[in-house]
């Protein structure tokens, strides 16, 4: 019998244990997943080093620039330690966020703040030695600027910051959006050119906003990310037009530009004609700046944030909205620089020339010497010489020796020159200094503020810290006084003949006349204002006493310690700008002293208002006094030692005014106003010692008159203010013609006489 073959298998063997390659996979896989998971719990819980707590995530801390901005919404400066303000993402435009995500992470808005394809493409670069790219994400280089690495660690503490950043980035996914993790992350990158965020490098490189940048201009910025110094356009114009160009390509690569618009923008070239460091003691406005920053530092001391800790103007990024009208600000600026540098210069320096111990006159060598010795020891270079042990004989030989130096010039900048350091004192010395207020009348907001003329190389306030005398700028308030009384009109007539004061010390004094304007006859009081006669201020004086004149001054603002001598009728006494401005715009403003302002609030870096400025009022005078003072005035401007105003200047709107020139031409004032605009102007040197010598060349009407006339011709004709429409149509504008009181019966010219009772005369 056949036995056909079967195809059954063979019984399998029954399985052995594991291999023990395997089991040693596992546990070694189990032990390194544990590991890492420990690591980055412990990482996460602080056990390993500083990590950022939820508050810190919820409020980064970034040191943020305060930001003053005028009344018409301008950017006046900014104080800072790092040259940061915010922006929104709704503030960037589209194609500064395209360009970043095209260069820095294609995949923004796909992954969790660590993107696990990217890290792959990184290990397999590594192995490869094929470099497609970087691994980091734009979340996790935002954690490493808000919580920036150590540079000298070591380099296991950086991988373990690396893993760090990984949580962070992984916190601030689940914390912001990504519109806000975008936007946080533009503030928070260093573009240099003192310029970190994007808001201060747009404003630096290109004097514009974020939302208003193209795309030629973003690439730009954002390809300056990976070294700001290599890719500058200043230091290296051909790197930086490289890498913007590759920039747009990327944009082009991911489809936010098409190929012919990348072709099309790479050709163009690179402008940053705008380009403007920003600096503290650069830009508009720079002197009120630095009175607001000391303004501001006492106040943050005195106004504590909910928490008690205290705001710092430096770090806390608060937003400062002050009085100042920008373009009026210029048109000051101008206006000084027009005059004073340009043109009173140049003739004081022809005017000194050749003059022994010039620019100081009618000194001895002795006091020439203590004013130069005085300079010198406040000097930079003799710190120097002194900290290193020499003496004063051997630094003042030192200063006596020529050597090379820059010094300062109006119309050519910084020169190099050959001189002595001593005689670049006297050089220093022989620059003109000015000081400039304006301030609207009804309300008291400073529009424009000039503390010299370049604070750069002059940083001394001459509106605010500067005291000096004001000679007849004072003589108004002697004349208030009398229209305060009701005896006295701008018609009244009085002797013009010289009056004398019996002084308590048992002497006398008998102030002159600078000329003989109708001297020994009857003249009125509107016409001695005008013309500025000695005689009759020291008349009024006589009737009613420095200390109803005192008394009056102080109701209207004057905070400075004022002699009760009769020589205050002349103006012998020290005051600030500041102080002149605020008591002569009680005139114009119906008699009511109004303090003058430079901020209408302060908000936090949120938009909160945490200070609202609400000025200080008085009324210094009834309306009757403050209208006749008013008439008083305006003759000064239409007859008197003003009258270049509408001569010289053609300046032919309503006005008041007077000129004020001390001793020996020391200081040139002007302080005058319009129905809506009070303006005072002093210019001077620093030392009185150094002055015009003739009366011709530095009186007020020649120094410091015009300063105001250049001032309002430019503001009473720009289109963007108010002022031209107001010249052009007044009668459409109540209140632009100085207003007559309704409780006033006598003619426009102030000169009816309303009787009051008069007070006894502080001195006599």
């Amino acid at each position: 019998m056949y036995n056909q073959p079967t195809n059954k298998k063979s019984p399998k063997k029954p399985a052995g244990p594991p291999s023990k390659w395997i089991k040693r996979f596992w546990i070694v896989y189990i032990i390194g997943f544990l590991f890492v998971v420990l690591l980055f719990v412990s990482i996460s819980l602080g056990l390993l080093g500083f990590m950022p707590s939820f508050s810190d995530l919820e409020n980064p801390q970034t040191n943020l620039a305060t930001e003053v901005y005028s009344v018409d919404g301008e950017l006046l400066g900014k104080y800072y330690l790092e040259n940061r303000s915010p922006c929104k993402f709704e503030e960037l435009d589209s194609s500064l966020v395209n360009a970043l995500i095209a260069t820095e992470d294609a995949r923004f808005f796909k992954h969790s703040g660590v993107d696990g394809r990217a890290l792959v493409r990184v290990f397999f670069g590594v192995v490869t030695g094929i470099h497609q790219g970087g691994g980091s994400t734009i979340t996790q280089q935002l954690a490493k600027n808000l919580f920036p690495r150590d540079p000298n660690a070591s380099k296991f503490k950086m991988v373990l910051t690396k893993l760090k950043e990984w949580v962070v980035a992984s916190k601030l996914e689940r914390e912001y959006s990504k519109n806000e993790i975008m936007a946080m992350y533009f503030n928070t990158v260093d573009f240099g050119s003192n310029s970190m965020g994007i808001k201060s490098a747009a404003a630096t490189f290109f004097g514009k906003l974020p939302s208003e940048l193209n795309y030629q201009e973003s690439a730009m910025l954002v390809g300056m990310l990976k070294a700001p110094t290599k890719f500058s356009p200043r230091k290296n114009p051909n790197a930086s037009l490289q890498r913007r160009n590759t920039v747009l390509s990327q944009m082009e690569k991911y489809g936010y530009l098409t190929e012919e618009q990348c072709d099309s923008i790479q050709k163009i070239p690179i402008d940053i004609s705008h380009y403007k460091v920003q600096h503290h003691a650069t830009g508009s406005a720079t002197y009120f700046r630095e009175y607001l920053r000391q303004f501001l530092t006492e106040w943050c001391r005195n106004n504590p944030k909910p928490d008690g800790s205290y705001y710092d103007i430096y770090k806390d990024g608060l937003k400062i909205y002050t009085t100042i009208d920008s373009r009026m600000q210029k048109h000051a600026e101008d206006a000084v620089r027009e005059h004073v540098c340009n043109y009173l210069q140049p003739m004081f320096f022809q005017h000194i020339k050749g003059v022994k111990n010039a620019p100081f006159y009618n000194l001895s060598e002795e006091e020439t010497e203590r004013i130069l010795v005085s300079a010198m020891k406040k000097s930079e270079r003799y710190e120097l010489m002194k900290d290193a042990g020499a003496t004063d004989a051997q630094i003042r030989r030192v200063f006596d020796i020529k050597v090379k130096m820059k010094i300062l010039t109006w119309d050519r900048g910084m020169v190099d020159t050959l001189m002595t350091p001593m005689d670049s004192i006297r050089y220093i010395k022989s620059f003109l200094q000015c000081g400039m207020m304006a301030m609207d009348v009804s309300t008291g907001y400073v529009k424009a503020y000039v503390g010299g003329v370049d604070y750069m190389y002059f940083q001394y306030d001459h509106v605010k810290l500067s005291k000096r005398q004001v000679g007849s700028t004072f003589k108004p308030y002697v004349y208030a006084v009398a229209m305060q009384s009701g005896e006295y009109s701008p018609c009244t007539m009085v002797p013009n003949v010289p009056v004398t004061f019996k002084l308590p010390e048992g002497t006398t004094w008998t102030p002159r006349n600078s000329g003989d304007y109708k001297s020994g006859q009857m003249i009125s009081l509107s016409e001695a204002l005008a013309q500025s006669i000695n005689y009759i201020s020291a008349y009024l004086m006589k009737q009613f006493g420095p200390q109803a004149v005192i008394q009056q001054v102080k109701s209207m603002g004057i905070t400075s310690e004022i002699p009760a001598v009769p020589s205050i009728a002349l103006g012998a006494c020290e005051l600030s700008l500041y102080e002149q401005v605020g008591a002569i715009n009680c005139f114009p403003n119906q008699g009511v002293y109004i303090e003058p302002s430079f901020i209408t609030k302060i908000c936090d870096n949120n938009g909160n208002v945490i200070y609202t400025y609400v000025p200080k009022t008085n009324e210094a005078m009834d309306q009757i006094t403050a209208f006749k003072t008013v008439r008083l005035m305006q003759g000064v401007v239409q007859h008197g030692t003003g009258a270049r105003l509408g001569g010289q200047y053609k300046i032919n709107f309503p006005m008041g005014g007077k000129t004020g020139t001390t001793d020996n031409q020391s200081d040139g004032w002007f302080v005058g106003y319009t129905p809506i605009l009070t303006c005072g102007v002093w210019v001077g040197c620093e030392d009185r010692a150094a002055h015009f010598r003739s009366t011709s060349l530095g009186q007020g009407a020649r120094t410091a008159m015009p300063v105001f006339a250049l001032f309002m011709q430019k503001c009473y004709s720009d289109p963007d203010l108010q002022y031209s429409k107001v010249v052009a149509n007044p009668a459409k504008y109540s209140g632009f013609n100085f207003t007559i009181p309704a409780a006033y019966t006598g003619d426009p010219s102030g000169c009816n006489e309303q009787k009051r009772e008069r007070k006894k005369p502080a001195f006599d």
